[in-house]
Protein backbone atom coordinates (compact mmCIF):
# COMPACT_ATOMS: atom_id res chain seq x y z
CA UNK A 1 0.00 0.00 0.00
CA UNK A 2 1.43 3.40 -0.98
CA UNK A 3 1.88 6.26 1.49
CA UNK A 4 -0.69 8.30 -0.44
CA UNK A 5 -3.25 5.52 -0.21
CA UNK A 6 -2.66 5.19 3.54
CA UNK A 7 -3.14 8.92 4.04
CA UNK A 8 -6.32 8.91 1.94
CA UNK A 9 -7.80 6.01 3.92
CA UNK A 10 -6.82 7.64 7.21
CA UNK A 11 -8.41 10.90 6.09
CA UNK A 12 -11.64 9.11 5.21
CA UNK A 13 -11.67 7.35 8.60
CA UNK A 14 -10.98 10.51 10.62
CA UNK A 15 -13.53 12.54 8.67
CA UNK A 16 -16.14 9.86 9.38
CA UNK A 17 -15.24 9.88 13.08
CA UNK A 18 -15.62 13.67 13.12
CA UNK A 19 -19.15 13.30 11.76
CA UNK A 20 -19.98 10.76 14.47
CA UNK A 21 -18.51 12.92 17.23
CA UNK A 22 -20.41 15.97 16.04
CA UNK A 23 -23.66 13.99 15.94
CA UNK A 24 -23.15 12.97 19.58
CA UNK A 25 -22.05 16.43 20.75
CA UNK A 26 -24.56 17.86 23.24
CA UNK A 27 -23.16 21.37 22.72
CA UNK A 28 -23.35 21.35 18.91
CA UNK A 29 -26.54 23.44 18.89
CA UNK A 30 -24.72 26.37 20.47
CA UNK A 31 -22.82 26.96 17.26
CA UNK A 32 -25.86 28.73 15.81
CA UNK A 33 -25.55 31.37 18.54
CA UNK A 34 -22.40 32.76 16.92
CA UNK A 35 -21.67 34.65 13.72
CA UNK A 36 -19.46 32.23 11.81
CA UNK A 37 -18.48 31.62 8.20
CA UNK A 38 -16.85 28.77 6.29
CA UNK A 39 -13.46 29.29 7.93
CA UNK A 40 -12.22 27.07 10.74
CA UNK A 41 -11.84 29.53 13.59
CA UNK A 42 -9.27 28.29 16.12
CA UNK A 43 -8.21 31.63 17.56
CA UNK A 44 -10.85 32.02 20.27
CA UNK A 45 -8.00 32.00 22.78
CA UNK A 46 -7.14 35.46 21.42
CA UNK A 47 -10.56 36.81 20.37
CA UNK A 48 -13.81 34.93 20.69
CA UNK A 49 -16.36 34.83 17.89
CA UNK A 50 -19.28 37.28 17.81
CA UNK A 51 -22.45 35.99 19.54
CA UNK A 52 -25.57 36.67 17.47
CA UNK A 53 -27.23 38.40 20.44
CA UNK A 54 -24.69 41.22 20.61
CA UNK A 55 -25.44 43.43 17.54
CA UNK A 56 -29.13 43.82 18.39
CA UNK A 57 -28.37 44.56 22.03
CA UNK A 58 -25.82 47.21 21.11
CA UNK A 59 -28.24 48.78 18.64
CA UNK A 60 -30.76 49.12 21.47
CA UNK A 61 -28.14 50.52 23.84
CA UNK A 62 -26.97 53.11 21.32
CA UNK A 63 -30.28 54.26 19.87
CA UNK A 64 -32.69 53.85 22.78
CA UNK A 65 -30.71 53.87 26.02
CA UNK A 66 -28.12 56.43 24.93
CA UNK A 67 -30.02 58.17 22.11
CA UNK A 68 -33.43 58.52 23.77
CA UNK A 69 -33.02 58.02 27.52
CA UNK A 70 -29.56 59.58 27.62
CA UNK A 71 -28.47 60.33 31.22
CA UNK A 72 -31.55 58.57 32.60
CA UNK A 73 -30.09 55.23 31.52
CA UNK A 74 -27.63 55.23 34.41
CA UNK A 75 -30.65 54.46 36.60
CA UNK A 76 -33.47 53.33 34.31
CA UNK A 77 -31.35 51.01 32.14
CA UNK A 78 -29.15 49.77 34.96
CA UNK A 79 -25.89 51.21 33.67
CA UNK A 80 -24.63 52.07 37.14
CA UNK A 81 -24.99 48.56 38.53
CA UNK A 82 -23.61 46.81 35.42
CA UNK A 83 -20.10 46.10 36.82
CA UNK A 84 -21.46 44.03 39.70
CA UNK A 85 -24.45 42.57 37.80
CA UNK A 86 -22.24 41.27 35.00
CA UNK A 87 -19.70 40.13 37.55
CA UNK A 88 -22.37 37.92 39.07
CA UNK A 89 -23.01 36.40 35.61
CA UNK A 90 -19.32 35.57 35.23
CA UNK A 91 -19.06 34.19 38.76
CA UNK A 92 -20.51 30.71 38.07
CA UNK A 93 -18.11 30.25 35.17
CA UNK A 94 -15.14 30.55 37.52
CA UNK A 95 -16.70 28.85 40.54
CA UNK A 96 -17.55 31.90 42.63
CA UNK A 97 -20.60 32.91 44.63
CA UNK A 98 -22.26 36.26 43.84
CA UNK A 99 -20.88 39.50 45.23
CA UNK A 100 -17.19 38.78 44.64
CA UNK A 101 -16.54 39.90 41.06
CA UNK A 102 -16.62 43.36 39.58
CA UNK A 103 -16.25 44.00 35.84
CA UNK A 104 -14.25 46.92 34.52
CA UNK A 105 -10.83 48.18 33.43
CA UNK A 106 -8.27 46.03 31.63
CA UNK A 107 -6.62 42.84 32.83
CA UNK A 108 -3.38 44.78 33.34
CA UNK A 109 -5.04 47.38 35.55
CA UNK A 110 -6.74 44.66 37.59
CA UNK A 111 -3.47 42.74 37.99
CA UNK A 112 -1.94 45.92 39.40
CA UNK A 113 -4.82 46.42 41.84
CA UNK A 114 -4.70 42.81 42.97
CA UNK A 115 -0.92 42.48 43.45
CA UNK A 116 -0.57 45.74 45.37
CA UNK A 117 -3.61 44.92 47.50
CA UNK A 118 -2.16 41.46 48.24
CA UNK A 119 1.11 43.02 49.40
CA UNK A 120 -0.76 45.50 51.58
CA UNK A 121 -2.71 42.67 53.20
CA UNK A 122 0.56 40.85 53.86
CA UNK A 123 1.85 44.03 55.53
CA UNK A 124 -0.91 43.72 58.10
CA UNK A 125 1.03 40.82 59.66
CA UNK A 126 3.44 43.47 60.89
CA UNK A 127 6.53 41.28 61.07
CA UNK A 128 8.35 43.29 58.39
CA UNK A 129 9.84 40.20 56.76
CA UNK A 130 7.54 39.79 53.76
CA UNK A 131 9.62 41.72 51.29
CA UNK A 132 9.34 39.52 48.20
CA UNK A 133 6.83 39.03 45.38
CA UNK A 134 6.98 35.84 43.31
CA UNK A 135 5.85 36.03 39.70
CA UNK A 136 5.36 33.33 37.10
CA UNK A 137 8.53 33.50 34.98
CA UNK A 138 6.59 32.15 31.98
CA UNK A 139 3.77 34.67 32.32
CA UNK A 140 2.29 36.87 29.63
CA UNK A 141 4.72 39.84 29.38
CA UNK A 142 2.32 42.48 30.70
CA UNK A 143 1.78 40.56 33.95
CA UNK A 144 5.53 40.59 34.47
CA UNK A 145 5.76 44.31 33.71
CA UNK A 146 2.94 45.09 36.12
CA UNK A 147 4.42 42.88 38.85
CA UNK A 148 7.77 44.63 38.49
CA UNK A 149 6.13 48.04 38.81
CA UNK A 150 4.08 46.88 41.82
CA UNK A 151 7.26 45.60 43.46
CA UNK A 152 9.01 48.95 42.98
CA UNK A 153 6.01 50.86 44.26
CA UNK A 154 5.70 48.74 47.41
CA UNK A 155 9.43 48.43 48.07
CA UNK A 156 9.51 44.68 47.39
CA UNK A 157 11.91 42.47 45.49
CA UNK A 158 10.46 40.70 42.47
CA UNK A 159 11.52 37.08 42.00
CA UNK A 160 10.53 35.27 38.78
CA UNK A 161 10.07 31.51 39.16
CA UNK A 162 8.25 28.87 37.16
CA UNK A 163 5.00 27.57 38.64
CA UNK A 164 6.71 24.24 39.36
CA UNK A 165 9.34 26.09 41.39
CA UNK A 166 6.85 28.03 43.52
CA UNK A 167 6.53 25.58 46.46
CA UNK A 168 10.29 25.49 46.99
CA UNK A 169 10.62 29.27 46.52
CA UNK A 170 8.01 30.17 49.15
CA UNK A 171 9.22 31.40 52.52
CA UNK A 172 8.34 33.77 55.34
CA UNK A 173 9.65 36.53 53.06
CA UNK A 174 6.91 35.94 50.48
CA UNK A 175 4.16 38.56 50.45
CA UNK A 176 2.31 37.72 47.24
CA UNK A 177 2.46 35.33 44.30
CA UNK A 178 1.15 36.10 40.79
CA UNK A 179 0.44 33.03 38.64
CA UNK A 180 -1.23 32.12 35.36
CA UNK A 181 -3.79 29.33 35.42
CA UNK A 182 -3.01 28.38 31.80
CA UNK A 183 0.24 29.24 30.05
CA UNK A 184 -0.62 31.49 27.11
CA UNK A 185 2.16 30.08 24.92
CA UNK A 186 2.02 26.32 25.53
CA UNK A 187 -1.51 25.77 26.85
CA UNK A 188 -0.20 24.07 30.02
CA UNK A 189 -2.73 24.06 32.86
CA UNK A 190 -1.13 24.73 36.22
CA UNK A 191 -2.20 23.26 39.55
CA UNK A 192 -4.41 26.00 40.99
CA UNK A 193 -5.59 24.00 44.05
CA UNK A 194 -2.13 22.75 45.00
CA UNK A 195 -0.28 26.01 44.42
CA UNK A 196 -2.95 28.04 46.23
CA UNK A 197 -2.65 25.73 49.24
CA UNK A 198 1.15 26.02 49.19
CA UNK A 199 1.02 29.82 49.09
CA UNK A 200 -1.41 29.89 52.01
CA UNK A 201 0.76 27.47 53.98
CA UNK A 202 3.57 30.00 53.65
CA UNK A 203 1.29 32.77 54.95
CA UNK A 204 1.22 34.67 51.65
CA UNK A 205 -1.52 35.74 49.22
CA UNK A 206 -2.06 34.45 45.70
CA UNK A 207 -3.32 36.25 42.59
CA UNK A 208 -4.40 34.08 39.67
CA UNK A 209 -4.64 35.25 36.04
CA UNK A 210 -7.57 33.36 34.47
CA UNK A 211 -7.41 34.83 30.96
CA UNK A 212 -6.89 31.47 29.24
CA UNK A 213 -9.14 29.35 31.46
CA UNK A 214 -12.37 31.22 32.25
CA UNK A 215 -15.14 29.90 30.03
CA UNK A 216 -13.10 26.89 28.92
CA UNK A 217 -12.64 24.81 32.07
CA UNK A 218 -13.66 24.70 35.75
CA UNK A 219 -11.67 27.04 37.99
CA UNK A 220 -13.17 26.66 41.47
CA UNK A 221 -12.18 30.00 43.02
CA UNK A 222 -14.35 29.58 46.12
CA UNK A 223 -13.75 25.86 46.45
CA UNK A 224 -9.99 26.28 46.53
CA UNK A 225 -9.89 29.44 48.64
CA UNK A 226 -8.26 31.67 46.04
CA UNK A 227 -7.56 35.14 47.42
CA UNK A 228 -7.66 37.31 44.31
CA UNK A 229 -8.10 36.64 40.61
CA UNK A 230 -8.30 38.61 37.38
CA UNK A 231 -9.22 37.76 33.83
CA UNK A 232 -10.17 39.11 30.44
CA UNK A 233 -13.54 38.55 28.77
CA UNK A 234 -12.70 38.67 25.06
CA UNK A 235 -11.36 35.12 24.73
CA UNK A 236 -13.55 32.18 25.78
CA UNK A 237 -16.22 34.53 27.15
CA UNK A 238 -16.60 36.13 23.69
CA UNK A 239 -17.09 39.66 24.99
CA UNK A 240 -15.56 41.41 21.97
CA UNK A 241 -12.29 43.20 21.22
CA UNK A 242 -11.08 45.09 24.27
CA UNK A 243 -14.08 44.09 26.36
CA UNK A 244 -13.59 44.91 30.06
CA UNK A 245 -11.78 42.57 32.39
CA UNK A 246 -12.89 41.48 35.86
CA UNK A 247 -11.53 41.33 39.38
CA UNK A 248 -12.39 38.69 41.99
CA UNK A 249 -11.89 39.42 45.69
CA UNK A 250 -12.84 36.65 48.11
CA UNK A 251 -15.71 37.61 50.42
CA UNK A 252 -13.77 37.54 53.68
CA UNK A 253 -10.92 39.63 52.21
CA UNK A 254 -13.11 42.41 50.83
CA UNK A 255 -13.03 44.55 54.00
CA UNK A 256 -9.20 44.45 53.81
CA UNK A 257 -8.92 45.04 50.07
CA UNK A 258 -6.95 48.29 49.82
CA UNK A 259 -6.90 49.28 46.15
CA UNK A 260 -3.94 51.33 44.91
CA UNK A 261 -6.37 52.98 42.47
CA UNK A 262 -9.18 54.43 44.59
CA UNK A 263 -11.60 56.08 42.21
CA UNK A 264 -14.85 57.94 42.64
CA UNK A 265 -17.02 54.96 41.65
CA UNK A 266 -15.46 52.80 44.39
CA UNK A 267 -16.28 55.40 47.04
CA UNK A 268 -18.88 54.51 49.66
CA UNK A 269 -20.78 57.65 48.65
CA UNK A 270 -19.75 58.31 45.04
CA UNK A 271 -22.16 61.15 44.38
CA UNK A 272 -21.41 63.03 47.60
CA UNK A 273 -18.07 64.08 46.12
CA UNK A 274 -16.25 63.99 49.45
CA UNK A 275 -12.65 65.24 49.36
CA UNK A 276 -11.50 62.23 51.39
CA UNK A 277 -11.77 58.62 50.27
CA UNK A 278 -13.99 56.09 52.02
CA UNK A 279 -14.07 52.70 50.26
CA UNK A 280 -17.35 51.05 49.38
CA UNK A 281 -18.21 47.69 50.85
CA UNK A 282 -18.06 44.46 48.89
CA UNK A 283 -17.07 43.98 45.25
CA UNK A 284 -17.52 47.69 44.31
CA UNK A 285 -14.23 48.34 46.09
CA UNK A 286 -12.60 47.07 42.92
CA UNK A 287 -14.12 49.81 40.76
CA UNK A 288 -12.15 52.89 39.74
CA UNK A 289 -13.73 55.25 37.21
CA UNK A 290 -16.86 55.52 35.09
CA UNK A 291 -17.84 52.11 33.65
CA UNK A 292 -17.22 51.60 29.92
CA UNK A 293 -20.87 50.99 29.17
CA UNK A 294 -20.90 50.13 25.46
CA UNK A 295 -18.32 47.34 25.70
CA UNK A 296 -19.64 46.23 29.08
CA UNK A 297 -23.18 45.73 27.80
CA UNK A 298 -21.85 43.95 24.72
CA UNK A 299 -20.20 41.53 27.14
CA UNK A 300 -23.44 41.11 29.06
CA UNK A 301 -25.23 40.16 25.85
CA UNK A 302 -22.43 37.77 24.90
CA UNK A 303 -22.87 35.94 28.21
CA UNK A 304 -26.46 35.13 27.18
CA UNK A 305 -24.96 32.18 25.30
CA UNK A 306 -24.51 30.48 28.66
CA UNK A 307 -27.95 31.40 30.00
CA UNK A 308 -30.40 30.58 27.25
CA UNK A 309 -30.53 34.10 25.84
CA UNK A 310 -31.82 35.73 29.03
CA UNK A 311 -30.33 39.20 29.33
CA UNK A 312 -29.23 40.56 32.68
CA UNK A 313 -31.84 43.33 32.93
CA UNK A 314 -34.66 41.04 31.77
CA UNK A 315 -33.62 38.41 34.30
CA UNK A 316 -33.61 41.00 37.09
CA UNK A 317 -37.03 42.35 36.19
CA UNK A 318 -38.65 38.92 35.90
CA UNK A 319 -36.97 37.40 38.91
CA UNK A 320 -35.12 34.82 36.82
CA UNK A 321 -31.59 36.09 37.34
CA UNK A 322 -28.80 33.60 36.73
CA UNK A 323 -26.05 35.26 38.76
CA UNK A 324 -25.81 32.47 41.31
CA UNK A 325 -23.05 30.05 42.10
CA UNK A 326 -25.25 27.16 41.00
CA UNK A 327 -26.25 28.75 37.70
CA UNK A 328 -23.77 27.31 35.24
CA UNK A 329 -22.45 24.38 37.20
CA UNK A 330 -25.91 22.94 37.70
CA UNK A 331 -27.14 23.78 34.21
CA UNK A 332 -28.92 26.85 32.91
CA UNK A 333 -31.76 27.47 30.54
CA UNK A 334 -29.26 26.90 27.76
CA UNK A 335 -28.26 23.54 29.20
CA UNK A 336 -24.63 24.68 29.32
CA UNK A 337 -22.39 23.54 32.14
CA UNK A 338 -18.73 24.36 32.53
CA UNK A 339 -18.16 20.65 33.07
CA UNK A 340 -19.65 19.78 29.67
CA UNK A 341 -17.57 22.52 28.09
CA UNK A 342 -14.43 21.08 29.67
CA UNK A 343 -15.28 17.56 28.51
CA UNK A 344 -15.70 18.75 24.93
CA UNK A 345 -12.52 20.84 25.13
CA UNK A 346 -10.49 17.77 26.05
CA UNK A 347 -12.19 15.70 23.35
CA UNK A 348 -11.47 18.37 20.72
CA UNK A 349 -7.80 18.71 21.66
CA UNK A 350 -7.37 14.93 21.88
CA UNK A 351 -8.88 14.54 18.41
CA UNK A 352 -6.76 17.36 17.00
CA UNK A 353 -3.54 15.79 18.31
CA UNK A 354 -4.60 12.47 16.83
CA UNK A 355 -5.33 14.05 13.45
CA UNK A 356 -2.04 15.94 13.50
CA UNK A 357 -0.18 12.68 14.14
CA UNK A 358 -1.97 11.14 11.16
CA UNK A 359 -1.70 14.00 8.67
CA UNK A 360 1.50 15.91 9.42
CA UNK A 361 4.81 14.63 8.02
CA UNK A 362 6.80 12.93 10.76
CA UNK A 363 9.17 15.21 12.64
CA UNK A 364 7.72 18.39 11.15
CA UNK A 365 5.99 19.63 14.33
CA UNK A 366 6.42 19.11 18.05
CA UNK A 367 3.56 19.55 20.52
CA UNK A 368 4.37 21.84 23.46
CA UNK A 369 1.00 21.13 25.05
CA UNK A 370 0.87 18.37 27.69
CA UNK A 371 -0.93 15.18 26.73
CA UNK A 372 -2.22 14.66 30.29
CA UNK A 373 -5.72 16.08 30.69
CA UNK A 374 -4.93 17.45 34.14
CA UNK A 375 -2.18 19.60 32.64
CA UNK A 376 -3.92 20.83 29.47
CA UNK A 377 -5.93 23.99 28.89
CA UNK A 378 -8.08 24.49 25.79
CA UNK A 379 -5.41 25.11 23.20
CA UNK A 380 -2.68 23.17 21.41
CA UNK A 381 0.70 24.73 20.70
CA UNK A 382 2.90 23.17 18.03
CA UNK A 383 6.54 24.08 17.55
CA UNK A 384 7.28 24.29 13.86
CA UNK A 385 10.05 25.61 11.62
CA UNK A 386 8.90 28.62 9.59
CA UNK A 387 5.84 28.85 11.88
CA UNK A 388 5.06 32.43 10.86
CA UNK A 389 4.91 31.51 7.16
CA UNK A 390 2.99 28.32 7.90
CA UNK A 391 0.29 30.18 9.82
CA UNK A 392 -0.07 32.76 7.03
CA UNK A 393 -0.64 29.93 4.57
CA UNK A 394 -3.17 28.27 6.87
CA UNK A 395 -5.13 31.49 7.26
CA UNK A 396 -5.13 31.95 3.47
CA UNK A 397 -6.78 28.50 3.26
CA UNK A 398 -9.41 29.30 5.87
CA UNK A 399 -7.81 27.75 8.97
CA UNK A 400 -7.35 30.55 11.47
CA UNK A 401 -4.98 30.11 14.39
CA UNK A 402 -2.12 32.35 15.41
CA UNK A 403 1.66 32.54 15.57
CA UNK A 404 3.81 33.22 18.63
CA UNK A 405 7.45 34.17 18.25
CA UNK A 406 9.71 32.49 17.42
CA UNK A 407 8.32 29.15 16.25
CA UNK A 408 4.91 28.38 17.78
CA UNK A 409 1.61 27.67 16.02
CA UNK A 410 -1.29 28.15 18.46
CA UNK A 411 -4.73 26.67 17.99
CA UNK A 412 -7.47 27.57 20.48
CA UNK A 413 -10.55 25.39 20.86
CA UNK A 414 -13.72 27.12 22.02
CA UNK A 415 -16.16 24.27 22.73
CA UNK A 416 -19.22 26.48 22.31
CA UNK A 417 -18.72 26.75 18.55
CA UNK A 418 -15.80 24.59 17.37
CA UNK A 419 -16.83 21.27 15.80
CA UNK A 420 -14.95 18.03 15.36
CA UNK A 421 -15.24 18.51 11.60
CA UNK A 422 -13.40 21.83 12.08
CA UNK A 423 -10.67 20.00 13.95
CA UNK A 424 -10.21 17.32 11.28
CA UNK A 425 -10.11 19.93 8.52
CA UNK A 426 -7.57 22.09 10.37
CA UNK A 427 -5.18 19.19 10.91
CA UNK A 428 -5.58 17.98 7.33
CA UNK A 429 -4.87 21.43 5.89
CA UNK A 430 -1.88 21.77 8.22
CA UNK A 431 -0.51 18.45 6.98
CA UNK A 432 -1.05 19.37 3.33
CA UNK A 433 0.58 22.76 3.85
CA UNK A 434 3.66 21.32 5.50
CA UNK A 435 3.91 18.61 2.84
CA UNK A 436 3.86 21.27 0.11
CA UNK A 437 6.69 23.19 1.84
CA UNK A 438 9.12 20.26 1.82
Amino acid sequence: MSELTEITECSTELAAQAVELDAADELSGLRTRFVLDDAVYLDGNSLGALPVSVPGRLTDVVYREWGELRIRSWDESGWWTAPERIGDRIAPLVGAAPGQIVVGDSTSVNVFKAVVAAVRMADEAGDGRRDEILVDATTFPTDGYIAESAARMTGRTLRPVTPAEVPAALSDRTAAVLLNHVDYRTGRLHDLPGLTAAVHQAGAYVVWDLCHSAGALPVGLDEHGVDLAVGCTYKYLNGGPGSPAYLYVRHDLQPRFDSPLPGWTSHAHPFAMHPTYEPATGAPRGRVGTPDILSMLALEAALDVWYGGRGGRVAEETGTGTGTAAGVGAGTGAGVTIESVRAKSLALTDFFLRCVAAYVPEGRVESLTPTAHAERGSQVALRCDDADDVMKRLIHQGVIGDFRHPDVLRFGFTPLYVSFADVERAARVLGETLESMR
